[in-house]
């Protein structure tokens, strides 16, 4: 109950200062503004280079991956390869004994 009559005495003064002093509210408001806007933009500017940031971070990371993922593939194409060469062998050595087994 307190709060409420604290809360209704506290607008009723504020109206009350706001008609005796309406001119040095407007020159204090004349003052406040350009200082807002300067701090509003300087806080625009670090978000969207923070957000820039992020956005690069973001692709180096799939950069990244997409690498790995090619690196992943490379490795599985030389093991796969390796093991064509072994089969190439095998077969060539079974030509050899079959030209071998035949000619004799």
């Amino acid at each position: 109950m307190s709060m409420l009559i604290s809360g209704i005495v506290s607008v009723v003064l504020g109206i009350i200062g706001f008609s005796l002093w309406w001119s040095a509210f407007i020159i204090a408001l004349k003052g406040i503004i350009p200082i807002l806007l300067i701090l509003g933009g300087i806080l625009a500017v670090y978000i969207g280079i923070d957000s820039l940031e992020d956005q690069a971070r973001e692709e180096r990371k799939k950069q990244e991956e997409k690498l790995q993922k090619t690196r992943d593939e490379m490795e599985q194409i030389k093991l796969q390869s390796e093991q064509y060469r072994e089969e190439l062998e095998r077969l060539k050595e079974n030509v050899k004994k079959t030209n071998l087994d035949k000619s004799n």
